[in-house]
């Protein structure tokens, strides 16, 4: 008999419930970090100096509920606004489903590991600077935000996908 695909591949982000949409995010908080903008040269460089409400050791946001609230430059995904989006870490799982391809072999959809994007040091857990500590975004720019992850590993490990329906 054969497997049902899984929900990121079977649906679109538009035909996707609210506990499936929010499943997507990988926990990374890349897509908290402020960027710079060259509008003439058409670039975007990211910097590590992450918005206010981002907690740099845990790597999530300190008021998840509140944030449009408290931030209100905060941009809410939707599908329409990640088809626009091309700043988006492309490790983003939003940015992903939305091209058709599947999530990274180490997604906690996967891998039933949230933690594992922490731990390959693919977030910015440890490697932001808050907005209220940061000076000049200019002086932090970085280069890690779309660095390749690590390979698969050839032997998969021993853990368990989580489907959040």
């Amino acid at each position: 008999m054969p497997r049902e695909k899984p929900f990121w591949r079977a649906k679109t982000l538009d035909d996707m419930n609210r506990t499936e949409w929010e499943s997507l995010c990988d926990g990374c908080g890349k897509c908290c970090l402020y960027r710079l903008e060259d509008v003439d040269a058409g670039t975007c460089e990211t910097t590590n100096v992450a918005c206010k409400l981002l907690d740099g050791a845990t790597g999530q946001c300190s008021d998840y509920p509140n944030r449009k609230k408290k931030v209100p430059d905060c941009i809410q995904l939707t599908p329409k606004k990640v088809a626009k989006m091309d700043w988006l870490p492309l490790s983003c799982a939003y940015r992903l489903v939305h091209k058709g391809r599947d999530l990274p072999w180490w997604h906690h959809l996967k891998t039933g590991d949230r933690e594992l994007v922490h731990k390959l040091g693919l977030s910015v857990r440890g490697r932001s600077v808050s907005e209220l500590d940061a000076g000049p975004l200019e002086h932090h720019i970085v280069s890690w935000v779309d660095a390749k992850g690590p390979p698969k590993p050839k032997k998969k490990p021993k853990l368990k996908p989580t489907d959040p329906t």
